[in-house]
C-alpha cells in the first residue's frame, strides 16, 4: 500500500461517487505528539481518516476543522485539514481511560462541529449530535441535514507490524437521484461493508477498489498525498498577542520573565520577552500609525 494517500473515483454506470483514505505516516506523528491512551488514539485517527474525506469534498481552495465535543472523560477531538490534504489534530481528556472503553463511554453526549472555511468567501458552521454508534454514523447524520444525499462512511484504525494505521471508505449518491440509483447505492454500499481493517491498511487503492467492484465500472482518479503538517507559526502567535493590550502583555513578562504560547496540535512552544512585545507593537503601530494601544 502507497502510504498516506486520499483517492477519489466514481462508478460510471451509477450516480456515485466515493473516496478511499489511507494514512500510516501522518497519522502515527500525529499521535506521538502525546502520550495518549490507546482509545483516544483510535478515536483520533477516525476523525482524521473522516476529516480527510470530507476535505476532498471541498470544490474551493479552504479548509475544514471538525471538533468532537463529548461531555464525557474525552472532553475534544479537533482536526483541522486543507485542500491540500494538510492535516493536523489534538484531543484533550481527563483522568484515566481504560482500553477497551467504548466510544459512548470516551465521549458521553455532545456534538461533532464541522466548520468550512474558504479562502475567498463566507465561512460556514454545520452542527449534529453526537451518534452513539460512533464517529461514522454521526458524519452521515450530518450530510442527511445538509445535503440530503445517500452517504455512507467506513473508518478502520488499527496496528499493523508495529505501525498505527487509520483509513476510511466514503460512498455518497449524486444530485438528482431516482429510485434506481436508491438501488444502486444500496448495493454498492453492501459491497463497500465487506471491506476489513486488514484490507484497507494492506491493500493500495486499485487492488482493494478491485477486490470490492471488480464487476463494476469505476473510474480511478489521480491520488493526493496527505501529509500532517500544522499552520502555526511566530507570525501568528504575534498577531494573537496584538489583540491583547500590551501594558498586561509586559506585566506578564515581568512577573514571569516570558510569556509562553503552546500548540496543542504539534507541541511547539513559542516564547516571547519583553522586548519582542515592544518590537510586535512598535511594527504593528508603524503600518496602523491610527490605531492606539
Amino acid at each position: 500500500m502507497k502510504q498516506d494517500i486520499l483517492n477519489r473515483y466514481i462508478f460510471e454506470e451509477y450516480n456515485l461517487r466515493g473516496e478511499l483514505v489511507q494514512l500510516q505516516q501522518s497519522y502515527q506523528e500525529i499521535i506521538e505528539q502525546k502520550n495518549y491512551p490507546t482509545p483516544v488514539k483510535s478515536l483520533i485517527g477516525e476523525m482524521l481518516a473522516a476529516t480527510c474525506l470530507l476535505t476532498a469534498t471541498l470544490k474551493f481552495e479552504g479548509d475544514i476543522t471538525v471538533q468532537l465535543q463529548g461531555d464525557g472523560p474525552l472532553a475534544v477531538i479537533a482536526v483541522s485539514g486543507t485542500d491540500q490534504q494538510a492535516m493536523r489534530a489534538t484531543a484533550r481528556y481527563e483522568g484515566d481511560i481504560k482500553d477497551g472503553a467504548s466510544f459512548s463511554e470516551l465521549v458521553g453526549t455532545g456534538h461533532i462541529v464541522i466548520t468550512i472555511t474558504p479562502t475567498q468567501g463566507e465561512r460556514y458552521q454545520g452542527i449534529v449530535n453526537i451518534d452513539p454508534k460512533g464517529v461514522a454514523a454521526s458524519i452521515e447524520s450530518y450530510f442527511q441535514q445538509s445535503e440530503q444525499l445517500n452517504t455512507r462512511l467506513w473508518l478502520y484504525t488499527g496496528m499493523l507490524e508495529g505501525k498505527a494505521y487509520a483509513s476510511g471508505l466514503f460512498l455518497q449518491a449524486l444530485p438528482a437521484q431516482t429510485e434506481s440509483d436508491d438501488e444502486s447505492f444500496e448495493l454498492i454500499a453492501t459491497l463497500s461493508e465487506t471491506t476489513t481493517a486488514q484490507e484497507s491498511f494492506e491493500l493500495d487503492a486499485e487492488q482493494l477498489l478491485f477486490r470490492l467492484y471488480h464487476e463494476h465500472k469505476v473510474r480511478l482518479y489521480e491520488p493526493q498525498q496527505v501529509s500532517f503538517k500544522c499552520s502555526c507559526s511566530k507570525e501568528r502567535c504575534e498577531t494573537a498577542l496584538q489583540n491583547i493590550d500590551r501594558k498586561e502583555l509586559l506585566e506578564i513578562c515581568h512577573e514571569r520573565g516570558h510569556i509562553s504560547m503552546h500548540c496543542d496540535y504539534c507541541g511547539h512552544d513559542y516564547q516571547f520577552t519583553e522586548n519582542d512585545i515592544e518590537n510586535i507593537f512598535t511594527r504593528n503601530l508603524s503600518t496602523n500609525p491610527a490605531k492606539i494601544h
